[in-house]
């Protein structure tokens, strides 16, 4: 299934520049390990012993895979995957 996927700015220096990239997976680990063929070194940035890390936000269309089935969350043809880094401040 191919699917879009937006690249935070923190991450772009990985991707080239690129803001958006197109994978294909089945679900969203087979993405990111996708995403790391094409870029070497963005699936350590994402997860870590197969959990995002949780400072990582990770959207599959408007649903975040935390609560849906993580990692393992399925992908269809045109789904938009959404990489949004955490933000925290005072």
């Amino acid at each position: 299934m191919s699917v879009k996927v937006s690249i935070p700015t923190i991450l772009r220096s990985i991707t080239n520049n690129q803001k958006l990239v197109e994978v294909v997976g089945v679900n969203v680990l087979e993405a990111i390990n996708q995403m790391d063929q094409q870029y070497p070194g963005i699936k350590e940035k994402l997860i870590a012993e197969d959990q995002p890390h949780r400072f990582i936000n990770i959207y599959v269309n408007d649903s975040d895979i935390r609560f849906c089935d993580g990692l393992q969350t399925n992908l269809k043809d045109g789904d938009a995957l959404t990489i949004l880094p955490a933000v925290a401040g005072g």
